[in-house]
């Protein structure tokens, strides 16, 4: 053993044991989609008195984290996006009622005297208790002068709950309480208001026993009504929370029940679990030993991704396990493409072979990964909320596969593979695929203008659907709020509707007792009046799942994804353009372009939803897509070298049938794993992993049927010569001293 490959054995070691250490020992942080509560997302807006910028937002966050705590909720977690907007996680907190309202509310506390009763057309003047207008003077206490609140009850008064407040300085709450002592009984100015957010939430008239001038000393009081517990238990966390320097608006809210997230847990466990298990028995089944050797590779690599994750402190959310399943098909490429290659050297001895494998594929490797990190960085940069988790745990994924393939791969294959005959090994002949397609070699490339019709056939069709029955925005990008609920029962659609009556314009699905309400203007209370009717139908009703985009969050949304395609097809063309030529480049593209149009089709005609999870199910096919035309002109950039320019018709169609072998078992390893998720992996997976199959299947046939024949085409416009062979490489003299010794 070579002192190269013992120190590539020991940095293997260390990966897997570090990678170990931290997966035990660090717990994984779960998404509200996973364990259920709600996520609310406040923006500032500029007041009167204050400017919606950072530091007011900074300050804000701080007031809301002050309120969750006081609330109860377990590990809250609060973060500033972007310069205005707060993104609110309350795990557990299944009412977004009680949530935003409590959370979100500006709580501006003032204390005022009160001048005279106000007409009732007097719109500047609040309303008291009873409905009568009052005229107020000037606020004597602010919210700053309050030192403390709490709700509390007393049985000689009755069973109400009434909130406790104490003021910093005690005399201002004496020379207001003193100034008001001085008017009659009967007089409105003997009573105090106390107003939150120009709301008169208590207007009490002071006892005819306190002298005039004197007033009430102690520096508190008490804010008596028809509170609840949980009114004044609320009321109290307003006031002793403090109130917010700016006020916020509600731009997204999101709710999922615990019951939504352990199935999706347990969904993704079986797709997980199911996928692999396929995937490993196909590889084994193709390479044999050396598949083996890859299968555990592969759990190395599902080792090292999930303790990234953890040691990062990312939140894992269901688009989140999503990418991780995907990521497991995309990381056998880089060990198929490595044995192929291999295969290709199969007349050497099994380790010489190996080596050449790993040097051959190397460029291919590299070139495929990157376009797979711009599609995930690009979802980092663009996405929000669980699509970003996704784009995450993708990035993490394919880091993760490369050290799965190029490290741990290359010392388990090197301490095995050398040891037993090239039959055991899997890479000791060419394959019965290449050994056909060799033996026949179909001219593929003759019938490219076929292949073209075809393709643009189905562009037309997908287009037709685009067109003529639209696509099925979610919520996210129309705006609007979306609530799905499980029924005991079966409800028939004219019984769903009929309980939203009120809302003509939402739109309702019921099946499987599964009850879904779609529409533009419903608030917490027309949600909570839906549930209730569906449950004087069917019995018990749960609220599996809650959102709300307002509308310029929305249009945000939407501009954010035609942003992020735009930006993945321009970097895609640009790193192909500078990596390789730019006719390879624009083919890769045009062929991309294709591959997205059939999606988008599909989910015309299908009516499927076209929401976040299914831009990350796109920007994920234009990754994979690109990964493999990738490697078809990585292999037409090497056939071509040194040959004449006219060549590339048979260069192409020689590259296409050479990389086959590597098309189809790629392509069936991720194909494994996406089938598992469209079987056990419910609604949102099943769609999603309906995307990916359909992109994948046309990306795949696209690299070589649409990509090959458009660099054809294209060639006659490149007036650049075909590449050339690397020269030698000459090792210069080094110059003598003239030391004689």
């Amino acid at each position: 053993m070579t002192r190269t490959s013992v120190w590539r054995a020991l940095a293997a070691l260390a990966v897997i044991a570090t990678s170990l250490t931290i997966a035990v020992g660090v717990s994984p942080r779960l998404g509200l989609d996973l364990r259920g509560g709600t996520q609310l997302v406040f923006e500032a807006r500029d007041s009167p008195t204050a400017a919606a910028d950072s530091d007011a937002a900074d300050r804000a966050l701080d007031v809301l984290r002050r309120r969750a705590d006081m609330l109860g909720v377990v590990d809250p977690a609060l973060v500033r996006s972007g310069e205005r907007r707060i993104i609110v996680e309350l795990p557990g907190v299944l009412d977004p009622r009680q949530a935003a309202e409590v959370i979100g509310r500006t709580a501006q506390l003032t204390i005022h005297p009160v001048l005279a009763l106000a007409e009732e057309n007097d719109q500047a003047a609040p309303r008291d208790e009873s409905g009568q207008r009052l005229r107020l003077g000037p606020a004597a206490i602010s919210g700053d002068g309050v030192s403390g609140a709490g709700e509390r009850t007393d049985p000689q008064r009755g069973p109400g709950w009434s909130v406790g407040v104490e003021f910093r300085d005690a005399r201002a709450w004496q020379r207001l309480t003193g100034a008001a002592t001085c008017a009659d009984p009967g007089d409105p100015r003997r009573r105090i208001a106390i107003v939150l957010d120009r709301e008169i939430i208590s207007s009490p008239r002071l006892n005819p026993s306190v002298p005039c001038g004197t007033g009430i000393p102690g520096g508190s009081t008490d804010i008596t009504g028809s509170f609840g517990y949980e009114q004044a238990r609320d009321l109290a966390v307003l006031i002793k929370g403090g109130a917010l320097p700016v006020p916020l608006d509600l731009v997204e809210q999101r709710s999922v029940g615990p019951t939504l997230g352990a199935e999706a847990i347990e969904a993704s466990a079986k797709a997980a679990i199911t996928g692999l298990a396929l995937t490993a028995l196909f590889i084994i089944t193709v390479y044999r030993l050396a598949g083996l050797l890859a299968t555990v590779a592969l759990a190395a690599y599902g080792l090292i991704s999930y303790a990234a994750l953890t040691a990062m402190g990312a939140t894992f959310t269901l688009p989140g396990l999503a990418g991780f399943v995907l990521a497991v098909g995309i990381a056998i490429d880089a060990c198929v493409l490595i044995f192929e290659r291999a295969r290709e050297e199969h007349a050497r001895s099994s380790r010489r072979a190996l080596d050449l494998g790993f040097k051959h594929a190397w460029s291919a490797i590299a070139d495929s990964n990157t376009t797979t990190l711009i599609a995930a960085g690009i979802l980092f940069l663009l996405a929000a909320g669980p699509v970003k988790g996704f784009g995450v745990t993708l990035g993490i994924g394919v880091l993760a596969s490369l050290v799965s393939a190029m490290l741990i791969t290359r010392v388990l294959t090197q301490a095995f593979l050398g040891r037993v005959g090239p039959k055991v090994t899997g890479i000791g002949s060419p394959g019965r695929i290449k050994t056909w397609l060799t033996r026949r070699n179909p001219s593929l490339m003759s019938g490219r203008r076929w292949w073209l019709a075809l393709a643009g056939g189905l562009v037309v069709v997908a287009l037709a659907g685009t067109f003529t029955r639209g696509l099925n925005f979610g919520v996210e990008f129309t705006g609007g709020r979306a609530v799905e609920f499980t029924t005991t029962g079966t409800i028939p659609a004219e019984v769903a509707r009929q309980a939203v009556a009120g809302h003509p314009s939402a739109v309702v699905h019921s099946s499987a007792g599964v009850v879904s309400v779609r529409a533009g203007q419903l608030t917490p209370a027309d949600v909570a009046g839906i549930q209730d009717a569906l449950a004087a139908q069917a019995g018990k009703v749960t609220k599996l799942r809650d959102e709300f985009i307002g509308p310029s969050m929305g249009a945000e949304l939407r501009r954010n994804a035609a942003i992020a395609l735009g930006v993945a097809v321009a970097a895609q063309l640009a790193y192909l353009a500078v990596r390789f030529r730019w006719t390879f480049g624009a083919a890769a593209v045009l062929a991309l372009l294709v591959d997205v149009t059939v999606v988008v089709g599909l989910f015309a005609w299908l009516n499927k939803p076209v929401d976040g999870i299914f831009l990350a199910a796109l920007l994920t096919i234009i990754g994979y897509s690109v990964n493999d035309k990738v490697v078809v002109f990585d292999r037409v950039r090497e056939l071509w070298t040194g040959r004449a320019k006219h060549d590339l018709t048979e260069v192409v169609n020689s590259a296409i049938l050479r990389t086959v072998p590597r098309t189809v078992n790629t392509g069936l390893g991720a194909l494994f794993v996406l089938i598992a998720l469209a079987t056990f992996g419910g609604e949102t997976l099943h769609d999603f992993a309906i995307a990916l199959i359909t992109g994948i299947v046309a990306g795949t046939l696209s690299s070589s049927f649409v990509a090959g024949p458009i660099a054809i085409a294209l060639n006659r416009f490149d007036r650049r010569p075909p590449p050339e062979p690397a020269g030698p490489r000459t090792s210069r003299p080094r110059p003598g001293t003239g030391a004689v010794l």
